[in-house]
């Protein structure tokens, strides 16, 4: 089986990072997609999703994101079901978030959509708290002098 999403959207509310008891960061959201087609002379219309992100990614939204950015996630789907003060069943379908991106929007107060990190300056390429667990080793630029031209073809492996 396969349960996959991945949409981009505004996020619609104000975003409140908060504990569980256990010490787990949780976040829950809505985000607006607009729809692909718009009907001529009708205002565009938009669907809006729940959305909960867990531990790193909640803290990582809750840092550099607000309401009215965009914002890419991946995630996946999961209902769940409570009742309510009259005895009634709700149902909610909400999007599991796995992973959360920068879409490359920039917002009109600042000159980066990067500009939250810490010291104002934006990283060489945007940094996921989850996939910063290795790091690479430096890399020094070169030249086009620092390669040697080979004549032989016979020495590539392909």
């Amino acid at each position: 089986m396969f349960n996959k999403v991945i949409m981009m959207g505004r996020i619609v509310n104000d975003l409140e990072l908060r504990t569980t008891p256990q010490g787990s960061s949780v976040l829950s959201f809505r985000i607006a997609v607009d729809r692909r087609f718009q009907t001529k002379g009708e205002e565009r219309k938009s669907d809006f999703f729940n959305v909960v992100a867990w531990r790193n990614e909640a803290e990582f939204i809750s840092r550099y994101f607000a309401k009215g950015r965009m914002i890419m996630i991946e995630g996946e789907l999961q209902t769940r079901s409570y009742v309510d003060k009259n005895n009634n069943t709700v149902y909610i379908t909400e999007i599991i978030v796995d992973r959360a991106t920068f879409t490359g929007e920039k917002s009109p107060a600042q000159s980066s959509p990067y500009q939250n990190y810490p010291g104002n300056a934006a990283p060489a390429v945007p940094v996921h708290p989850a996939e910063n667990s290795n790091t690479a080793p430096a890399v020094s630029q070169g030249s086009a002098s620092d390669f040697i031209e080979s004549a032989d073809d016979d020495d590539y492996p392909f």
